[in-house]
């Protein structure tokens, strides 16, 4: 099959976070196996106009925020003759609404739509128009085949006026022979570990809120934050403000040892988002035997199974979330059993079984493609 995928980033972005993870481990891997998969993604300073990644041929214009200025005129003008015949637009961020270039069928992926969670992260304006832009995807999407990370996202689409019928949930994936417990012990102190952008959504405040309040029962944690974004001096005037620089580390952009060796050696993994399209961290960290403590949100609450895998609290909730971390930090059997059912949980999930789904489902929409279509 020809295949564009069209996204927002690829893995190289200094942005990239789950939607590149689930980009390059589920379209590398068609790649791999013959199908020849092109990339359309915004491009980013320093970057090749072009290049080649995991098998797939990379083309970047535009930037983070002209993206969606440059995304339809470059496909006309330097894509359009290559005769695809499905595009995969990821609806991240702002939609693209590729059914109307009238090129090839169209699948939709979708992580997790925004909605009023944008006015969390974005100035007023910025917000405003995701919300705008959100509103158009079920009639331009409608009748469509449409893939959601999760049953949440599948609930939420439906909400918004798509079919049911027309959405499939093919749930993320993971990397089963490199994500293992491994034999490196936890760390001495309590150690909390939170992985992934550092977006206001995110709400690591929250833990960071917790952090202090479990040191004032004397409880001696810390807290690492691995990964980079544009929150990260937000929330290290929170850490000066709740004198916690001696509990907290910000280890910025960290490579795979390293994000194993974390993964492996923290007491408890961390995620309130209020809502995610499904959490690969809290997988990863499953994978690694450790238990994650999550917002019973939208998508977290399918990669964390409250009670077996980890722990879920009510969003937003710092006396809870203080709570819960403490019993954990506390009881070493609750702690263990719990990881060890996290690695059960997370051995029901691989990349290869989401790119032969993903592979079935778009090998349908060719063999439905009506001639002359594009």
């Amino acid at each position: 099959m020809r295949i564009l995928v069209v996204n927002w980033q690829d893995r190289e972005n200094p942005q990239a976070g789950g939607a590149e993870i689930h980009l390059h481990e589920t379209f590398g891997r068609l790649a791999a196996r013959g199908h020849e998969v092109v990339v359309l993604c915004s491009g980013f300073e320093g970057a090749a106009a072009r290049t080649r990644l995991d098998g797939m041929e990379v083309v970047r214009v535009g930037r983070r925020y002209t993206f969606s200025l440059h995304a339809h005129r470059t496909f006309r003008r330097e894509l359009a003759d290559r005769d695809f015949d499905v595009i995969v637009e990821d609806l991240n961020k702002v939609p693209l609404f590729t059914p109307r270039w009238k090129a090839a069928p169209v699948v939709a992926l979708v992580h997790h739509l925004f909605g009023r969670t944008a006015f969390r992260e974005a100035s007023l304006p910025v917000a405003l128009a995701t919300v705008l832009l959100e509103r158009p995807i079920p009639r331009v999407f409608r009748g469509l085949p449409i893939v959601a990370v999760s049953e949440s996202t599948k609930a939420d689409l439906v909400r918004r006026g798509l079919r049911a019928r027309d959405v499939e949930v093919i749930p993320n994936g993971l990397d089963l022979s490199r994500f293992t417990p491994g034999d490196t012990p936890d760390t001495d102190a309590p150690t909390l570990l939170f992985m992934g952008r550092l977006k206001r959504y995110k709400s690591v405040d929250l833990v960071l809120r917790a952090v202090r309040a479990l040191a004032d029962r004397g409880v001696d944690v810390r807290f690492r934050i691995a990964g980079r974004g544009d929150d990260a001096e937000r929330l290290r005037g929170i850490v000066a403000e709740l004198a916690l620089g001696d509990r907290v580390e910000f280890l910025g952009f960290v490579d795979d040892e390293v994000k194993l060796d974390l993964l492996r050696t923290s007491w408890i993994h961390v995620l309130t988002s209020p809502k995610e399209g499904w959490g690969i961290a809290n997988l990863e960290a499953a994978a690694c035997g450790t238990p994650t403590v999550a917002s019973d949100a939208p998508g977290l609450r399918e990669s964390v199974i409250d009670g077996r895998t980890g722990r879920l609290v009510p969003h937003g909730d710092v006396d809870a979330l203080t709570e819960t971390l403490a019993e954990l930090i506390d009881d070493g059997e609750l702690r263990g059993r719990l990881g060890r059912e996290a690695v059960d949980f997370a051995s029901g999930f691989s990349w290869d079984a989401s790119a032969d789904r993903w592979e079935a489902l778009l090998e349908r929409v060719r063999l439905a493609r009506p001639s002359g279509v594009g």
